[in-house]
């Protein structure tokens, strides 16, 4: 079906060039802070859905955490693989990246804590996906182990905007593009729920060569989450709006929840 190609697109098109979504989100620490934080406070090993390159698990390993990975882009396991070439031979013990669907992987074992950093969880595009998803975290838990993820709130200026129409941003250089122009464009599809953004690039030198990026994300509001997580099993410890533990309010653009599984 075309929607499902659509959809397979957006949710890997964005991770099929490391060195581009590195140079991205270099300056996105906060969030790897706070999982190490988390890791520094458990006994076991770590399993992290949406390993990628290890932007998460390397510190975490670094921290001395165990850590096992799920992921569906092979590029970004590729890039986590060189990376852990560069780091010593401890570190590079302590991860293990496994290739599959977070919906249905299923690992054999038990951790004191699961996360999923950094949107992770806004490419399960419909309810079923959720549900199959969930109940993998349950099975993957560790009694009284817990449940981690942070999601972006949905920003009501994007979701209004006119999909005919760029959102312009500086130029910037792209790690193998050069010095490209960039703009963005943004169609939500509000029956489905899914932000579809369009990243296109016009390297400077070369405006002919100009590439496009799709992405794919389901926006999920705060009390869907709630829902979502009571009817499948789980009770909310903590919801917060940001990565300092602050409360989640009316200014939050972030979702940080923490979760077990319900007695």
């Amino acid at each position: 079906m075309k929607e499902d190609h659509e959809l397979r697109v957006g949710a890997l098109a964005h991770f099929e060039d490391p060195a581009y979504y590195a140079q991205t989100y270099a300056r996105r620490v906060e969030d790897v802070a706070y999982y190490t934080d988390l890791a520094r406070r458990v006994r076991g090993p770590i399993l992290e859905y949406g390993i990628g390159a290890g932007r998460v698990a390397i510190p975490m390993a670094r921290a001395g955490r165990a850590v096992v990975g799920i992921d569906h882009a092979r590029p970004m396991l590729r890039d986590l693989a060189r990376r852990l070439k560069g780091e010593p031979a401890e570190v590079r013990a302590r991860v293990t990246a496994r290739f599959g669907d977070m919906r249905t992987k299923k690992l054999g074992r038990r951790f004191p804590l699961v996360i999923a950093p950094f949107n992770v969880l806004l490419h399960l595009y419909v309810r079923q996906d959720v549900e199959r998803f969930l109940a993998r975290v349950r099975e993957h838990l560790a009694p009284g182990g817990r449940f981690v993820m942070d999601l972006s709130m949905p920003m009501p200026e994007d979701l209004a905007r006119d999909p005919m129409r760029p959102h312009h941003a500086p130029r910037f250089r792209h790690p193998s593009a050069g010095v490209v122009r960039y703009k963005e464009h943004f169609d939500y599809d509000r029956a489905r729920q899914i932000l579809f953004v369009t990243m296109e690039m016009t390297p400077t030198a070369f405006p002919r060569d100009s590439f496009a990026v799709p992405l794919a994300h389901r926006q999920f509001f705060p009390q869907e989450w709630e829902a979502l997580l009571h009817y499948n099993g789980f009770a909310i410890e903590h919801f917060y709006g940001d990565f300092a533990r602050g409360p989640f309010d009316t200014q939050s653009d972030v979702m940080v929840i923490h979760a077990k599984v319900r007695r």
